[in-house]
């Protein structure tokens, strides 16, 4: 037992340990949020209900079947059957029947509803296929910004060790005579700078994790982390198409397009819908009954020794009880309930057509209005496929300068680099003094860390028209 309890307290142990150390890819945080964002399951939930929708149009071609039973009793003052006399009774009465019905013709409305039950599926698709676009697009957008935070700490660290080996070099051209003290007081003052600004990008990756674990709906913010790498920029062979090759694509790939597209025939279906009310419709129908009582059963024993007994028939109330002439009734017990049932069943069935004649101008009304909104989803397709061009004119545009951007970033960041060597060489000999050098190290500081903002923002934008020119979410390479 407790072998048992040692090994369970290990697997624990374990099992938190790797909970902490998992760090997330980029492709695991987007087919998590994909699988577990709100959004995302929001979305689901339209298509789930696009499916209630299309149940409920094939359910317009099945027959209605309804059931009914009763079992009342009666209390009061009522006449007695045998005697005639008024006196207080209960009386029991059971009914039961069945109704189906089934619509044969109404101007086609339940074809129409089912169309429009599957072209309604067919958007919710296309907006669950959207919004899948968008989550992926910012989950990418949030990591890299992690990635960003986390290389530009790394790019300050590089350089504070740059710069605590200065502080130990000056201490001793200081003490040699060959610098001033003020020299030494200025690196101890970059030296303090740049280790604020160090404890601020750590508190940026600390926020940007956060909004990262938001994003994917992760509430453990303390042990979630990602994987600390770097990603190359490659893939820019799209770019070689012209923007108007991208935009024909996008046009047909895009979801936003076949979301406008599906409103318009939606609405088309209505004005169908509608105009469906102008024809007859025709129904048929099929009803059976029956009762059963606790009434005695009334005979009636005649006058006449040649004429044989007659029933009279099971009374239901006492108003029910015809009597013939020279007949003396006979009060029995009620029949059994089986046979009841079966001697006083009956069916009704026939047709029903209903034509519409005049309703107040509803109908013409109901179809001017679906017209009207057709002429308004006619616009908004019109609208959709030019947001669509001009969303993809400016991707297309801003792709192109981020890489050239990154490429000019590089240019500089190298160019600052040799600029910083040179500046360490004639400080490491007492040519120039602390301040200048201090000045082209943050030089070089800042351009590597615009090089690395540009990089990402480059491999960033670069996804954003990749998924114009139709490359699926989860296909997008990073």
């Amino acid at each position: 037992m407790k072998n048992f309890s040692l090994i369970a307290i290990v697997l624990l142990f374990c099992s938190q340990i790797n909970a902490q150390q998992k760090e997330w890819t980029l492709e695991e945080c987007v087919n998590y949020a994909l699988e577990n964002n709100i959004q995302v399951k929001q979305s689901q939930l339209d298509l789930e209900v696009s499916d209630i929708e299309k149940r409920d149009a094939l359910g317009n071609f099945v027959p209605s079947i309804n059931t009914q039973a009763s079992n009342s009793w009666n209390t009061g003052l009522t006449q007695n059957v045998t005697t005639g006399i008024l006196v207080n009774q209960t009386n029991r009465n059971f009914s039961a029947g069945v109704s189906a019905g089934i619509t044969i013709f109404d101007g086609l409305r339940n074809f129409k509803q089912l169309q429009r039950a599957r072209i309604s599926k067919l958007s919710n698709q296309y907006a669950l296929d959207k919004m899948e676009d968008d989550i992926a697009l910012f989950v990418a957008d949030s990591y890299l910004q992690v990635l960003f935070n986390k290389q530009s700490l790394e790019v300050l660290r590089a350089q504070n060790e740059v710069t605590q080996e200065q502080l130990q070099r000056t201490q001793d051209l200081v003490d040699a005579g060959v610098l001033p003290q003020g020299d030494l007081l200025e690196i101890r003052a970059n030296m303090a700078d740049e280790k604020q600004r160090m404890i601020l990008a750590e508190n940026q990756i600390q926020i940007s994790l956060i909004n990262l674990a938001q994003i994917l709906a992760i509430q453990d913010y303390e042990n979630f982390d990602i994987v600390d790498r770097d990603y190359n920029v490659f893939g820019n062979e799209i770019l070689e198409n012209t923007v108007y090759d991208v935009i024909d694509r996008a046009k047909e790939e895009r979801s936003e397009i076949k979301i406008a597209e599906a409103n318009m025939e939606l609405a088309e279906k209505d004005v169908e819908l509608a105009k469906g009310a102008y024809l007859p419709t025709l129904n048929a129908f099929f009803n059976y009954n029956t009762r059963e009582t606790n009434q005695p059963r009334i005979t009636g024993s005649s006058l006449d020794p040649n004429e044989p007994s007659r029933q009279i028939g099971v009374v239901e109330s006492t108003q029910d009880i015809v009597v013939a002439p020279n007949t003396i009734p006979n009060i029995g017990s009620p029949l059994p309930f089986i046979e009841q049932l079966y001697r006083n069943d009956g069916i009704n069935y026939g047709f029903q057509l209903n034509v519409p004649v005049l309703n107040g101008f509803a109908t013409r009304n109901q179809v001017k209005r679906n017209e009207i909104n057709v002429k308004r989803a006619e616009y908004q397709l019109e609208q959709a496929e030019l947001d669509l061009e001009a969303n993809v004119y400016q991707a297309f545009t801003d792709a192109k300068g981020a890489f050239e951007a990154y490429e000019a970033a590089l240019v500089a960041s190298e160019a600052q680099k040799k600029a910083f060597e040179y500046a360490t060489e004639r400080y490491d000999v007492g040519l120039t003094n602390a301040f200048d050098f201090s000045q082209a190290k943050i030089r070089y500081e800042n351009t590597q860390r615009e090089a690395l903002r540009a990089k990402y923002d480059y491999i960033f934008k670069l996804k954003v028209v990749e998924l114009y020119f139709g490359i699926p979410v989860r296909d997008l390479k990073f």
